[in-house]
C-alpha cells in the first residue's frame, strides 16, 4: 500500500485518482478487492474525505470501481488487465512512442536495480527475510490470471522492504509506465520459467547479502523482459 502515499495540495483530486488508478492497475488492490475504508484512506493520502469521495466517483464512472453502500459496502475494484496480445502491445507501444518505451525501461532499471543493492547491503530481520520468501512464493505458485500482479508485489517487496517510501514510490511509478506492456506480452511457459530461475537469483542474492550480484540478476531478468517486447514488436 506504499503507493497509496500523501497526494501534493495544489492538485488533490487529480494527484488522488492517479494514486489510486496506480493501486488499481498495479494490482495493489486486485480484481474484487476493497480499497480501504474511507477514513483510514483519506489520512494516508491527506486528502479532506470530500476529495476523496470526488476521486472514487470518478473511477467508478470510468469503470475501474464498483461503489457499495451498507454494512459490508465500499470501493470494489473492478479493474481486469486485458487479456495478453501481442496486438494491443504494438498499440500501447504506438501510443507511448519509442522513445519514452525507451527512457522507460531505462528508468526501471536504474531505479530497481539500486533498490535490490540498497536491500542486499541491508542486515535483513527474519521477518523480512519471511516476506521476500513469501512473495516470492506465491509468484512460482501464481496462476496465470494472477501472474502479473504477483510478479509486481514480488519486485515491488524489494523496495519496499529497504524501508525507503521514496524509493518504493519510484519503483512502483517506473513500474506504472510500463505496466500495460507487460500485461500486454502473451504469456509463454518459457519464459515464464527463466523468469522463475532470474526471480529466484534475484531473491537468493538479497538474502547471501551480496549487493553486486543482487543488482546484477535484477539487471539480468529486466534486460531480458525488455528483450521479450522488442521480439514481440519485430
Amino acid at each position: 500500500m506504499t503507493v497509496l502515499r500523501p497526494v501534493r495540495a495544489g492538485n488533490a483530486f487529480e494527484e488522488t485518482v492517479e494514486r489510486l488508478l496506480q493501486a488499481i492497475k498495479l494490482g495493489v488492490v486486485p480484481p474484487g478487492g476493497k480499497l480501504p475504508p474511507e477514513r483510514e484512506l483519506a489520512v494516508r493520502l491527506g486528502i479532506s474525505r470530500v476529495t476523496l469521495r470526488e476521486a472514487i466517483r470518478a473511477l467508478s464512472d470510468a469503470g475501474y470501481l464498483d461503489v457499495r453502500r451498507g454494512r459490508y459496502g465500499g470501493a470494489f475494484v473492478t479493474y481486469v488487465p486485458p487479456e495478453p496480445d501481442a496486438g494491443e502491445l504494438r498499440q500501447a507501444v504506438a501510443r507511448m512512442g519509442m522513445a519514452e518505451l525507451s527512457d522507460a525501461l531505462t528508468f526501471r532499471l536504474a531505479v530497481e536495480c539500486g533498490a535490490a543493492q540498497v536491500l542486499a547491503a541491508s542486515a535483513l530481520t527474519p521477518e523480512q527475510r519471511a516476506v521476500l520468501a513469501g512473495r516470492l512464493s506465491d509468484l512460482n505458485g501464481a496462476a496465470l490470471e494472477d501472474y502479473r500482479r504477483l510478479d509486481t508485489a514480488f519486485h515491488l517487496s524489494i523496495a519496499e522492504l529497504t524501508g525507503s517510501t521514496l524509493l518504493t514510490a519510484t519503483c512502483a511509478d517506473a513500474r506504472s509506465r510500463v505496466s500495460d506492456l507487460l500485461n500486454a506480452i502473451p504469456m509463454l511457459q518459457v519464459n515464464l520459467d527463466h523468469a522463475a530461475t532470474q526471480h529466484r537469483a534475484i531473491a537468493d542474492a538479497i538474502f547471501a547479502g551480496d549487493p553486486d550480484a543482487a543488482r546484477q540478476a535484477v539487471a539480468e531478468h529486466l534486460e531480458g523482459t525488455a528483450a521479450l517486447l522488442r521480439a514481440f514488436l519485430s
